[in-house]
């Protein structure tokens, strides 16, 4: 509420979490507040290092699910604030319902790029509802989405191997490829032990979208991904049950259009995470995951969010920067009264390389160069 914006920009460096209101163009569109959307990067090339935010569904401050998709890129970078510009963009064809806990991906093929949107959950239709559940979730329809955006239209597939709707699952993109692991069906009351391989075809006609089952998935909901090379992610956290964490981690590797998914060394969770029932976060990139447990698992401040920094890396990085540490931890200003309880791990939402919204080295903070907070809102430097 202290956010102008509702978005902030957060950098960790040397144990040290900052955080601070982003600022849109006077030509953007309003972006609300919302919850559980599905986000990933659009870069022109791989390598590219300007690159634009997808954006879609989600659940608004009035608690209605969004269908919207916007765009967000950074138009403009200083030391004393950053300025990104935010675009909603229209579509024809098939167009996805309004949804959450879904995810969108990008897939490069052939010279081209598009956008696979998959899973999530949606209310129940209107004709369907009844005075008790009027607002009662279903799972969306297990449909696979192709998004041009240079076009502006969306096709959707329907696709033998994929039965069930899913939400709060991982996956992952590389060139042609997404895998689907793990997810939460509403309808069975399970989280999914498939394993999923969707090829994207790109030919100067029609797309061509496979699916294939493959062995080794894992029965997890809510789990965060963190990508520590080229090729090798790690995958934490998440649920095996409602009442029951996954503490252990796992190593996958994307190798010649294959994959491979072992388990690896966990670190030595503290005992607040350990003994806590819920806990959230999500990938600050590079090998970095922001968790965090609700304050009413422990006795001091009851009413406050404790996040931890979880430092992945491959075995060739220091080994002693892949323990666990507590940096921060920051009362929450909202109203317990005013918040929807947590659902599956997602209340937070990072998309951003941790370093990605740095400013140049020699800048150092400075209280004076800050503008009047009442107009800004604020910033927060918290740690240990």
């Amino acid at each position: 509420r202290s956010c102008p914006t509702g978005v902030f920009l957060l950098d960790i460096k040397q144990n040290e979490l900052k955080m601070k209101p982003a600022f849109f163009s006077k030509d953007s569109c309003y972006l609300p507040p919302l919850r559980y959307p599905a986000l990933c990067t659009l870069r022109s090339d791989a390598r590219a290092d300007v690159y634009q935010y997808i954006i879609h569904g989600g659940k608004t401050p009035n608690n209605d699910l969004s269908d919207k998709i916007y765009f967000m890129s950074l138009v403009s970078k200083t030391s004393k604030k950053m300025t990104f510009q935010c675009i909603e963009k229209d579509l024809g064809g098939d167009v996805p319902e309004a949804r959450y806990g879904h995810t969108i991906n990008v897939v490069h093929s052939r010279g081209k790029s598009m956008s696979v949107l998959f899973g999530g959950r949606s209310y129940t239709p209107l004709a369907q509802r009844t005075t008790e559940k009027w607002n009662s979730v279903v799972d969306c329809l297990p449909s696979v989405f192709l998004i041009d955006f240079e076009f502006g239209c969306c096709t959707s597939y329907s696709l033998p191997e994929l039965q069930d709707g899913l939400s709060f699952h991982v996956s992952i993109a590389r060139d042609d490829t997404i895998y689907i692991l793990g997810g939460y069906s509403l309808q069975n009351n399970t989280r999914s032990p498939n394993l999923y391989k969707l090829k994207i075809d790109l030919p100067l006609g029609s797309p061509a979208v496979t699916c294939t089952i493959l062995p080794g998935g894992i029965s997890v909901s809510s789990a965060i991904v963190t990508q520590i090379s080229d090729t090798e992610f790690v995958l934490v956290g998440g649920y095996h049950s409602e009442n029951q964490k996954r503490l252990m981690c796992n190593t996958i590797v994307l190798e010649d259009n294959k994959i491979e998914i072992v388990e690896s060394v966990s670190p030595e969770w503290t005992p607040d995470i350990k003994h806590c029932r819920t806990w959230f976060g999500c990938d600050m990139g590079k090998g970095s995951v922001l968790l965090g447990i609700p304050g009413a698992n422990k006795q001091l401040i009851p009413d406050a969010n404790y996040f931890y920094i979880l430092r992945c890396k491959g075995e060739e990085d220091d080994k002693e920067e892949e323990s666990i540490t507590q940096i921060c931890s920051q009362t929450s200003s909202e109203d317990p009264g005013d918040s929807t309880p947590f659902e599956d791990s997602e209340e937070f939402c990072f998309t951003a390389e941790a370093n990605s919204f740095d400013v140049d080295d020699a800048d150092t903070y400075n209280e004076d160069d800050e503008e009047d907070e009442s107009e800004t809102g604020y910033w927060i430097t918290c740690c240990a």
